[in-house]
């Protein structure tokens, strides 16, 4: 009986010991990197950077975290190559809140209906990259419909 309560002991504080380590682990990795808490990002907030950045978007320069995205239309490549022709309508930011877009090629003014025009290249075992080529009145297209 006694050989009993002792694996219970035993078995009882190492539970308490792995809870303890995890606990104490989880809180001490979300100080350290901060990017893995949920914030509450406002759209008053906007850290603005240079359209050519990785993660911006490229019409109102707004800094996008991983859950922003940009709104787009890419349609399938003609000659079957990896390059692909895309229209990029903006971020929620811009979109949204009308905020002051600008074509990163000619620098002028858009307006909520106005469109960039890109290629959009496709890379195995990579990102796909995007090439702004430039807006509706640098860069004569059809209408996106």
């Amino acid at each position: 009986m006694r050989d009993y309560l002792e694996i219970l002991a035993f078995v009882t504080i190492g539970i308490f010991l792995l809870w303890f380590g995890y606990t104490l682990y989880f809180k001490i990795y979300l100080k350290l990197n901060p990017k893995r808490k949920r914030r509450q990002r406002q759209f008053n907030d906007r850290e603005m950077a240079s359209p050519g950045d990785p993660q911006t978007c490229p019409l109102c320069s707004s800094k996008l975290d991983g859950r922003d995205l940009v709104k787009t239309m890419a349609f399938p490549s003609i000659t079957g190559g990896r390059d692909r022709l895309m229209y990029i309508k903006g971020c929620v930011y811009c979109l949204n809140r009308n905020l002051p877009r600008h074509c990163p090629v000619c620098g002028a003014s858009l307006n909520v209906e106005e469109i960039l025009v890109a290629r959009l290249f496709e890379r195995p075992l990579r990102r796909p990259h995007v090439h702004v080529q430039g807006c509706t009145k640098c860069r004569k297209v059809a209408s996106p419909g």
